[in-house]
């Protein structure tokens, strides 16, 4: 049992309704999505064992995990790693792009789903615990409207798109004004300079 990775590190979470938790990410390689303006590196890196892994989030002081990637539905043994990291104590959630329903979902704390406006037919996901879009375009909000009656949530977020270190918040700023009841997340870490 092995889980190809990006990196592990430690950080406080950036966005959403748990902005400012200390959290150690576990960011998963691969993704089943190109988004035009993605940011994230998620080429493999290095591969660890399930013992291995529990034991380096073991060595971080935070009791909280993200996963996260890429896309972290598509990891085979996902269900192994939740187990063991429950049987540590740990609270834990998956930061997904809805394109998978897989069952161990259930088995986390807290889903933050982000589905993409590009790629509106491959949402699977019905239920999150946050939604976050990222206003890659005014074209988005006809695509939350539509999203809030598909995906049952608690909270629904629009975040600015980040195109070559340019975050663009007017669009952000002008899709939320014509949406009821979705507010603006942000990246935290990145306008304050940390990981």
């Amino acid at each position: 049992m092995t889980y190809d990775l990006v990196e592990i590190f430690e950080s406080l979470q950036g966005e959403g309704r748990n902005m400012g938790r200390s959290c150690v990410f576990i960011r998963f390689a691969g993704c089943n999505l190109k988004c035009p303006w993605c940011d994230t590196d998620v080429a493999k890196r290095f591969t660890i064992g399930l013992d291995g892994l529990v034991a380096e989030v073991k060595g971080f002081r935070s009791r909280s995990v993200i996963l996260t990637g890429g896309e972290p539905t598509m990891v085979k043994d996902m269900p192994e790693l939740i187990a063991a990291l429950k049987r540590e104590g740990f609270w834990i959630a998956v930061e997904t792009n809805g394109t998978n329903d897989v069952a161990w979902l259930s088995f986390v704390d807290y889903v933050a789903c982000s589905p993409k406006a590009e790629f509106p037919d491959s949402l699977k996901l019905t239920s999150a615990d946050e939604v976050r879009v990222v206003a890659s375009s005014e074209d988005v909000v006809r695509f939350c409207r539509d999203l809030k009656g598909r995906m049952s949530a608690t909270d629904y977020y629009v975040s600015p798109c980040e195109r070559e270190g340019e975050i663009d918040f007017a669009t952000a700023k002008s899709v939320l004004s014509q949406l009821d009841g979705w507010s603006l997340s942000v990246q935290l870490h990145k306008l304050l300079g940390f990981r």
